[in-house]
């Protein structure tokens, strides 16, 4: 997951309040792996490259490993705009473009890949933060659990804790 932006008014580019391609970005790629091996992480291993200037880390990459199965990710905030989620399997794979800020102009796509093929799989256009409003009024409204507890944000936040530990040398 990246993007390009050297604005130094911005705040994901200022270190004091918690810039960084790892807090602004980084959350994304480890919560698919959590959501996905429906676990935590056992290790941790990661590398971060500071910009001199802004202090913060402009790329951040990552091995998560849950057991016999890792997740690996690099978020970068100078880096050419992508996003991708890949999912490698023994029998097969599945790609999903533009994973976390669905584009308002176009269909998002999946691609699962067996021994059998390809398969393109496309979802119509959507705002997907209009969605993620009225899942939230709902849940106020019906008086029903959110959709994410806050105690996955918890969870999510101890992983990057944990990458910015092993990054550091720490363990």
């Amino acid at each position: 997951f990246s993007y390009f932006n050297r604005n130094p008014d911005d705040v994901r580019n200022q270190a004091t309040i918690g810039g960084g391609a790892l807090m602004d970005i980084g959350c994304y790629p480890i919560s698919v792996a959590r959501w996905v091996f429906d676990a935590e992480p056992t290790r941790v291993r990661a590398q971060i490259d500071r910009d001199p200037e802004f202090g913060t880390d402009r790329t951040t990459s990552a091995i998560l490993e849950f057991g016999p199965h890792t997740a690996n990710f690099i978020c970068g905030t100078q880096l050419a705009p992508y996003q991708r989620v890949h999912l490698v399997g023994t029998e097969g794979r599945v790609e999903i473009e533009i994973p976390f800020n669905a584009p308002p102009d176009r269909p998002c796509r999946i691609w699962h890949q067996t021994a059998t093929g390809i398969e393109e799989i496309s979802f119509p256009l959507c705002d997907q933060y209009t969605i993620q409003g009225d899942l939230f009024s709902r849940t106020v409204i019906d008086d029903t659990p959110v959709p994410t507890p806050i105690t996955d944000a918890v969870a999510n936040m101890r992983v990057i804790e944990a990458v910015l530990r092993a990054a550091g040398g720490g363990r």
